[in-house]
């Protein structure tokens, strides 16, 4: 990755955020989901997810509403809620995502439609999360390894200025991401202190 190495303001990460037993139990939940395909530009990726709260079309990049947190997230969201200083309510929308080996997720920001606050969590394997920003000799990099049972906030420059990927994933992964939703969307009264 070439680029002058700079952390991401608004970047915040929290290793062993869950238990070993936490995870376990969690991973058996997710485990479960009928997870559904991603189709970007005509192509089918090879991670597939699962959204609550709000549904997210990749195609018309339009949130619906979709079926509620499942309950035994919730501890799990009250968890994040409290990583990234805002009530749990306003993590209105899940996205439970499974990689299996080799996936990957390119460049991108999480879309406009979602807020100023991400919290993601990673179990089963670790991963590479990558940040850029700038082209050329202006462009900035950061690396950040994932640890399973981890946790991380992106807020700030990191949530808006930042561009983030996974390189492919060397075993199967799981992530749960909550976001919180942009003022004016439906469902966006509870918004992030």
């Amino acid at each position: 990755m070439r680029g002058a190495v700079e952390r991401p303001a608004g970047l915040t990460y929290q290793p062993e955020l869950l238990t070993d037993d936490e995870e376990r139990s969690l991973l058996s939940t997710l485990g479960a989901l009928d997870f559904r395909e991603v189709r970007m530009h005509g192509q089918v990726a090879r991670r597939t997810v699962r959204h609550f709260g709000f549904d997210y079309d990749y195609g018309s990049f339009q949130l619906t509403r979709a079926e509620a947190l499942p309950v035994a997230l919730h501890g799990l969201r009250d968890r994040c809620a409290d990583l990234a200083g805002c009530a749990p309510e306003a993590l209105a929308q899940a996205l439970v995502t499974r990689y299996p080996p080799g996936a990957v997720i390119g460049w991108h920001r999480d879309a406009p439609a979602f807020g100023p606050t991400v919290v993601g969590v990673s179990m089963a394997a670790a991963c590479l999360l990558r940040f850029q920003r700038g082209t050329a000799e202006g462009r900035r990099v950061y690396e950040l390894e994932l640890a399973p049972r981890s946790g991380y906030v992106l807020t700030g420059a990191a949530r808006s200025s930042w561009q983030h990927s996974i390189p492919p994933v060397p075993a199967l992964r799981y992530s749960v991401t909550f976001r919180t939703l942009r003022p004016g969307r439906a469902g966006a009264s509870a918004s992030a202190r």
